[in-house]
């Protein structure tokens, strides 16, 4: 199942790198943790818990960039699986 549009949006931002993102999105808890060029490669999904953590879906992102450059050429988002702990 793709990601909506406005959260696809969200996450093709550059953010802070090698990070932990806590944010929600239409009423959902997300988090993201950035790779080392502050790019969104981990997204939890669902309703955060009392320790922090979330409770639903988790997805990571493919990027493939242009040779011998960080220029993204393309990426996408694959569900790995629910989150039940």
């Amino acid at each position: 199942m793709p990601l909506h549009r406005l959260l696809d949006q969200k996450l093709s931002k550059l953010y802070e790198p090698s990070s932990r993102i806590d944010d929600v999105f239409k009423g959902y808890d997300i988090t993201f943790i950035t790779n080392e060029h502050g790019e969104p490669v981990t997204l939890f999904f669902g309703k955060r818990r009392p320790d922090g953590a979330i409770a639903g879906e988790r997805y990571t992102r493919t990027i493939k960039r242009e040779p011998g450059s960080l220029v993204v050429k393309s990426s996408h988002w694959d569900l790995r699986g629910k989150i039940m702990r």
